[in-house]
């Protein structure tokens, strides 16, 4: 097991930017486990991007069952990317912004952990003095 990633302590609003409480290690294996399938991605995609869609609606426009794809949406409820919300005969999946812009934040914290190694990289390479 690797060490537990620490993004913030507590959510914190600057510069209109948020940041939010740590995710656990498992919490990050589930959301970037979900985010790794084209389907779920695709699901997460239209949910964010419109309005609010019944597993019924989103199955007619996958060529497989709909039991796959409301393993799909529980796959993406269990990660926090969506909710449903039983709506009548209905379940409703509403997408969950707040847990996509956690994800981003630590993938930029890492692009920029990469990026200060590079630099450093870059710094070794252009001074010509030897070193012992």
């Amino acid at each position: 097991m690797g060490t537990p990633c620490v993004l913030l302590e507590a959510a914190v609003t600057y510069n209109h930017m948020v940041a939010f409480p740590p995710l656990s290690d498992a919490e990050l294996d589930r959301l970037f486990g979900a985010l790794a399938d084209a389907t779920r991605r695709d699901i997460v995609t239209r949910v964010l991007s419109g309005e609010p869609t019944s597993i019924s609606a989103h199955a007619a426009r996958y060529d497989m069952s709909f039991a796959a794809v409301q393993k799909h949406v529980a796959v993406l409820e269990g990660a926090g990317l969506v909710t449903k919300e039983q709506q009548g005969r209905e379940r409703i999946v509403r997408g969950n912004p707040e847990r996509l812009a956690r994800a981003r934040e630590l993938l930029v914290r890492l692009e920029r952990l990469w990026r200060d190694r590079f630099s450093q990289l870059d710094a070794v390479l252009e001074d010509p003095t030897p070193r012992e």
